[in-house]
């Protein structure tokens, strides 16, 4: 079975609820789509800011749980931190595209970045995962 075929067989819930599709998923690299719906948006019809912010969050936890050591239980965000770079519309596509800047015993950090379809960056998170 592949990775993403392994994401793919134990949908996150909030993946499911925001309309996230992963499209790619290795070792080193997630990546996924998600369509700007209103509910996902801010009154002037730009993506909220905090649902990329858990888009982000959400893509960067499956790197991790394709990575865990066999021993561990699980994951959980423990920081994370945004950069606002640009907005999205109502009705594009963002893509999330993560990678791991660190993969230790006991966290994992992963830097994401999340783009419209043109290219244009939205956002830069990086985030702290626990192994629990």
């Amino acid at each position: 079975m592949s990775l993403l075929e392994k994401l793919k067989e134990r949908p996150m819930p909030l993946a499911q609820l925001m309309g996230i599709t992963f499209t790619h998923a290795e070792l080193d690299k997630v990546v996924a789509t998600m369509l700007v719906r209103p509910d996902l948006c801010t009154l002037g019809n730009t993506i909220h800011g905090g649902s990329v912010m858990a888009f982000a969050d959400t893509v960067g936890a499956a790197g991790t749980v394709i990575n865990l050591p066999p021993e561990a239980k699980g994951t959980t965000t423990i920081e994370s931190k945004t950069n606002f770079l640009g907005g999205a519309k109502e009705g594009s596509t963002v893509t999330a595209t993560t990678t791991p800047v660190h993969r230790g015993r006991r966290t994992q950090v992963w830097t994401t970045r999340i783009e419209t379809a043109e290219g244009k960056l939205v956002a830069v998170v990086t985030q702290t995962q626990m192994l629990l």
